[in-house]
């Protein structure tokens, strides 16, 4: 068990606000976007909010114009190590991060663990988010 680590539960209504201000970047930012793949687990719910909002295809393949979908950039490690040319995340932590996606809905530079509305509200961090953020402390 993991102590001493505070948590920051999202609501649906921020989730709903947060994907609303991604889909306006898209659309401005990335028109070029063709079809949507949810990370699986994490990134399969605002993927498929981002398919509807945008009116874009939900997809298992990656073609050349497809946007990635994370729910948060916390180590980096998932985006960093999987294919896309092009990647979306609701929260990027610039500061743990060893990857900057493409676009976000927001900058967060708390070390607050992040509880979304589809996850258990007493789940614990992983083990990625406790390496990286021991080193991260490390070089403080």
């Amino acid at each position: 068990m993991v102590e001493n680590i505070s948590k920051r539960y999202i609501s649906w209504e921020e989730i709903d606000g947060l994907i609303i201000h991604l889909a306006d970047r898209i659309k401005t930012e990335m028109p070029y976007i063709e079809s949507i793949v949810g990370i699986e687990r994490g990134g399969l719910i605002p993927a498929v909010m981002l398919s509807h909002k945008l009116g874009l295809p939900l997809t298992k393949s990656i073609s050349a114009n497809t946007l990635v979908v994370d729910d948060i950039c916390d180590s980096g490690k998932t985006l960093k190590e999987g294919v896309g040319v092009y990647t979306a995340v609701l929260f990027h932590k610039p500061h743990t991060s060893c990857f900057t996606p493409s676009i976000f809905a927001e900058e967060y530079k708390g070390d607050d663990w992040i509880i979304l509305p589809w996850e258990n509200k007493d789940s614990e961090p992983i083990q990625d988010y406790l390496v990286e953020h021991l080193n991260y402390r490390n070089r403080l």
